[in-house]
């Protein structure tokens, strides 16, 4: 760890970003927006997530309590909120930039049992809160102009106080121009007394100044922008300058906040807070896209059939790379979410009758499968566009061998161990080309860590679908699986009209499949949705909306 004598001398700059009142008013995408504005100001950028859950890391959690697991492309499992940092900005997330408090006692309790702290008490200050400390300050570098972290939760959540702590020591060490405590805060506005109310702002910050931090801006939540009269009287209470408080209102359009947060003067404000010399910045790529959301040519209606459709961050990713894909194409993508358990070959038509598109997406477990191949076979004969996703692309291959061929007991050995034909299973082991070894796997193991994480190289054959959406041979994207396609059953496969179209550089595993004598029907065994950006939408969404829209025009449906 850097000690405080030199601890000054950092290149880096740093923004903490705390939150208060109530959770998932959305300190993610307030920070992302910060990168955003900082890097039109043309500084260089990364970002943080420290999360006060005691699990190592989201891999193993259920998506329902929270949301989508977001991979990077060293494959780290992390919060999705890195996934708007990565959108949001050029900075490429990792393993670094995700800590949850279980990786940090993880890493103090095996200090601990190599006797590095020489046998002396362990204790929550100094040693978890320095192992903190040494997580945030491992993010500087002189190619780094501004380190932005977030902490989880919410200011009173008795897990997240190390952190809080951490963050206190690091702004005393690091001096007042070189560490800036942001603070994400609720005002509601009370409809029957026709009134904001400045209360749970005024308790949120009382309850941060009372564990030492003080509050340098305040970002307030809220449906309207703040009349100067509440602006002050929040400044009074919380004893900030009253242009350091900040409107964050509510969007349509969450690409619009680096804009709205431009107008209240927050850029400005940072930069003068951190003393820092910057360009004016240049906002008109946020400008473009907030247009292009606000004013489609038409619109386009996807049909997405997966398991966790109650919560929408499940797929957070997976929505936003859709809407990139309709920004590419001057469209509006709504997005139809459908239940693959309530599916059946009685109502399908009543559900999908009226999509353009079918997409479905990755997941884990065996609720919902006959579903989702119900919805895959509907989108084969009906000739619909459709998009396998991970998951979804074994089972169009899963539906596939079992109405095409004829193999009515096919299945994936997640699912069925004792299938006759296993056309998706786990692979023993295969060639990990970022590490150069030969990796293996079991069934059994631990379920942290025992998948194809991470980017890895797919090398598309010329003349495909996907290739004409790529327009290269080769590229690197990102994986989350444990099972594979079968070889033993390719050729069957591809004879039958299902095109291996995409695979690992030494041909052995299946990356994409593409449907012959089809409109557009492709799967895919990696992630395309984490590297979709509204600034760079990924080829596969463009393509996918592109003719989902094709079919929408063929099937006469009038232009909105």
């Amino acid at each position: 760890m850097r000690s405080p004598r030199n601890i000054r001398k950092l290149h880096t700059k740093f923004i903490f970003i705390t939150g208060g009142v109530l959770s998932s008013l959305g300190k993610g995408l307030a920070a992302a927006s910060i990168g955003a504005l900082l890097e039109a100001r043309g500084l260089r950028v990364t970002l943080q997530k420290l999360d006060p859950y005691i699990n190592v890391d989201p891999g193993t959690m259920n998506p329902f309590q929270h949301g989508e697991v977001y991979v990077t492309e060293d494959g780290a499992e992390t919060d999705l909120d890195l996934g708007h940092y990565e959108r949001f900005t050029s900075a490429q997330m990792g393993v670094k930039n995700n800590y949850t408090s279980g990786k940090i006692y993880y890493s103090v309790i095996k200090k601990e049992r190599k006797g590095i702290y020489l046998g002396g008490t362990v204790q929550i200050i100094p040693h978890v809160t320095d192992e903190i400390k040494a997580c945030i300050l491992d993010l500087a570098s002189p190619q780094i102009d501004v380190a932005i972290v977030e902490i989880g939760g919410t200011v009173g959540d008795i897990e997240s106080l190390p952190f809080l702590e951490a963050i206190r020591q690091l702004g005393y060490e690091l001096g007042k121009e070189n560490a800036l405590y942001i603070h994400l805060t609720y005002v509601p506005y009370i409809k029957t007394a026709g009134e904001l109310k400045t209360k749970p702002t005024q308790h949120s910050v009382k309850e941060l100044r009372a564990i030492g931090i003080q509050p340098d801006i305040i970002l307030c939540r809220t449906d309207r922008f703040l009349p100067p009269e509440i602006k002050k009287k929040i400044a009074l209470f919380c004893n900030v300058e009253e242009d350091a408080v900040i409107t964050a209102k509510d969007v349509d359009c969450i690409y619009e906040i680096p804009l709205i947060f431009h107008k209240e003067g927050l850029d400005d404000k940072i930069i003068e807070y951190l003393n820092m010399w910057t360009r004016e910045p240049d906002l008109h790529v946020w400008e473009e896209i907030v247009k292009t959301y606000k004013n489609p040519e038409d619109e386009v209606t996807i049909g997405i059939v997966g398991k966790y459709v109650s919560l929408k961050d499940s797929y957070k990713s997976l929505n936003e790379a859709l809407i990139h894909g309709g920004l590419a194409n001057k469209l509006r993508v709504n997005l139809k979410f459908i239940n693959a358990d309530e599916l059946t070959p009685e109502n399908i038509e009543t559900y999908l009758g009226d999509v353009d598109g079918i997409l479905v997406p990755g997941g884990f477990g065996i609720r919902g499968i006959e579903g989702k191949i119900l919805a895959i076979n509907y989108a084969r004969i009906k000739k619909i566009p459709f998009l396998g996703i991970c998951l979804g692309m074994q089972l169009a291959v899963i539906e596939f061998a079992r109405n095409v061929l004829g193999w009515k007991e096919a299945h994936s050995t997640e699912f069925d161990k004792n299938t006759p034909y296993p056309v998706i299973y786990l692979m023993k082991e295969w060639y990990d080309y970022r590490t150069g070894r030969i990796e293996k796997r079991e069934e059994g193991c631990d379920l942290g860590g025992t998948m194809r994480l991470g980017a890895y190289p797919c090398v598309i054959k010329p003349g495909s679908k996907v290739w004409e959406a790529y327009q290269k041979e080769e590229v690197f994207e990102r994986h989350r699986h444990r099972y594979e396609f079968n070889n033993a059953y390719r050729e069957a496969i591809e004879k039958a009209g299902l095109k291996v179209v995409g695979c690992s550089p030494n041909g052995e595993l299946v990356e994409i499949v593409e449907l012959e004598d089809h409109p557009w029907f492709v799967g895919v065994q990696f992630h395309p949705e984490f590297k979709s950006k509204p600034t760079n939408p990924h080829p596969l969404f463009k393509s996918f909306i592109k003719f989902s829209y094709q079919n929408k025009l063929s099937r006469g449906v009038k232009k909105v």
